[in-house]
C-alpha cells in the first residue's frame, strides 16, 4: 500500500516510514477518539489505520460512546479550551469522568502505543495499562478558560507526551510536547483525481451552475467557521462581480450545535438563489472533492480553528484559498504566495475580488499551493511523524534526535504576488 504513494509523496518520507515500521513490526498501536464520521480526525484515521496495518503494525481504532449530556458537555469543554466563557457544573464533570470510566471497562486499552485524540476521551488515561500514552490535542489551548482547563489538566499530566498541530496551540507542561500538523490523503476519494464528467454530474445533482465563478466553503456548520461572515463577504463581492456561493458541510455526531447553526445560516441566506447550502451526509467525500474542483476560490474564514484541513484539500486541487488568520490556517497558507490570510469580512471580500479580477495570479497561487501541500501536508508525512515519535519514546535512553522538516513557509519556488 505504501508503494501507491510513490511519485506523489516525497521519497524520503516513504523510505523512513518503511524503516520505522520494520523496527516497530509486530507492535500494537491504538487510536481512540469520539466519532467515526465528521471532522478531520476521523478522516485521517480512516486512511492512516489501514496504511499502518499494511506495514506490519497491529493498529486499532476505537470510538468512545456517550449520551447527549456527555457530548453537550464536551462541546462546552472544546469551546472553553479555545477561550470561550462556558459554565460547566460539577455534575457535568462527574458525568464526563463516569462516561470515560464506563468506556475504559469496555475498550481493550492494552497496546504498545496509545494515541488519545482531543478532550472527550482524555480521562481514559486514568485506566492505562502498559505502553506509551500520547494525548493528541487538535485544538488551540494556549489561552483556555482557566477553570475548565484546571479540571482537565490532571488527566493530561498522566500522559507520557502531548502532541499539538501548531506550536502556538501548546501550553507549558511537565510532559514531553511535540508538534505534528494534520494531513490529507492524496489517494482518498476526497482528494483523488476526478474526470470532468464526474465533476459535472455532481454539479447537476446539486443544481449548481458552472457558468459563473464559484466561491466555496466546506466545513461543519459551526459559528467558529463563520458561515454568516462568508455570506456577508459574498454579498459585498456580488455588487461588483457576478458569482455564486456554495456552503457545504456534513454533520458531526459529537457536535450538538450543528443543526442550530445550520438553521441560522439558512435564514441569513434566504431569498438569494445564488447561495447554495448543502448539508451532505457522512462519507460524501467524492461530492466534496468535486465541489472543490469546480470552485474558483476556496474559503475557510474561521474565527477560531484547530487546523482547517479543507485549506490543504483545496490547495491540493490547485485552488487559491482565502482563510482566516487563526489556528493552523497560517501554517498552510503562505500569504501572498499560495493564498491570502484575512482578519475581517471586508478583508475576505477584498481578496475574493482580487482573485476574480486577476485569474493569472489565482492560477499561479493555486499551482504553488499544490506543491506546498505535497511537501508538508500529505498523510505520509503525518504517519512518518507519529512513528518517529513512538520509536523515540521507546529509545529515550539512546539520545535519538529527529529532524522532521516542519513547514516553515520558506518553501523554495514560492512567488509573492
Amino acid at each position: 500500500m505504501i508503494s501507491s504513494y510513490a511519485g506523489i509523496s516525497p521519497h524520503s518520507d516513504l523510505v523512513l516510514i518503511e524503516k520505522l515500521c520494520e523496527a516497530l513490526s509486530g507492535k500494537s498501536f491504538l487510536h481512540i477518539n469520539s466519532t467515526k464520521a465528521g471532522g478531520g480526525v476521523a478522516e485521517i484515521l480512516q486512511r492512516m489505520i489501514p496504511l499502518l496495518s499494511s506495514l506490519g503494525i497491529k493498529t486499532r481504532w476505537e470510538v468512545i460512546e456517550g449520551d447527549q449530556k456527555f457530548f453537550d458537555m464536551t462541546k462546552k469543554v472544546h469551546n472553553a479550551l479555545q477561550g470561550n466563557a462556558e459554565v460547566i457544573t460539577d455534575d457535568m464533570w462527574e458525568h464526563y469522568f463516569e462516561v470515560n470510566r464506563k468506556n475504559a471497562s469496555k475498550i481493550d486499552l492494552g497496546a504498545d502505543a496509545v494515541l488519545i485524540h482531543d478532550p472527550q476521551p482524555a480521562a481514559l488515561v486514568k485506566y492505562r495499562k502498559t505502553g506509551n500514552w500520547l494525548w493528541r490535542c487538535h485544538i488551540d489551548i494556549s489561552a483556555p478558560n482557566p477553570e475548565v482547563f484546571s479540571r482537565l489538566e490532571p488527566s493530561v499530566k498522566e500522559y507520557d507526551s502531548a502532541i499539538f498541530s501548531v506550536a502556538k496551540f501548546a501550553r507549558a507542561a511537565a510532559i514531553d510536547e511535540f508538534i505534528v500538523p494534520p494531513s490529507i490523503d492524496p489517494l482518498s476519494e476526497k482528494n483523488m483525481d476526478l474526470s470532468d464528467k464526474e465533476i459535472t454530474e455532481v454539479a447537476e445533482r446539486f443544481d449548481i451552475p458552472l457558468d459563473r465563478p464559484m466561491l466555496l466553503q466546506v466545513s461543519r456548520f459551526d459559528r467558529f467557521k463563520d458561515p454568516i461572515g462568508v455570506i456577508n463577504a459574498y454579498r459585498m463581492v456580488k455588487k461588483y462581480n457576478d458569482c455564486i456561493l456554495v456552503l457545504a458541510g456534513s454533520p458531526a455526531t459529537d457536535d450538538p450545535e450543528g443543526e442550530e447553526v445550520l438553521n441560522e445560516v439558512r435564514e441569513h441566506a434566504e431569498g438569494d438563489p445564488d447561495i447554495h447550502i448543502l448539508l451532505l451526509p457522512p462519507f460524501s467525500d467524492k461530492d466534496i472533492n468535486a465541489l472543490q474542483r469546480m470552485a474558483t476560490i476556496a474559503l475557510q474564514k474561521s474565527l477560531k480553528e484547530g487546523f482547517g484541513l479543507t485549506v490543504s484539500e483545496a490547495m491540493w486541487k490547485g485552488k487559491p484559498v482565502i482563510g482566516g488568520a487563526v489556528g493552523g490556517i497560517p501554517l498552510q497558507i503562505v500569504h501572498g504566495a499560495t493564498g491570502f490570510l484575512v482578519h475581517s469580512v471586508e478583508g475576505a471580500a477584498f481578496r475574493i475580488r482580487q482573485f476574480l479580477n486577476n485569474p493569472t495570479m489565482a492560477a499561479r497561487m493555486g499551482e504553488q499551493g499544490r506543491e506546498y501541500v505535497r511537501k508538508y501536508f500529505l498523510l505520509t508525512r503525518e504517519t512518518r511523524d507519529y512513528l518517529a515519535l513512538w520509536y523515540a519514546a521507546e529509545h529515550r535512553d539512546k539520545g535519538i534526535v529527529f529532524e522532521l522538516d516542519p513547514p516553515m513557509q520558506k518553501f523554495t519556488g514560492l512567488k509573492k504576488s
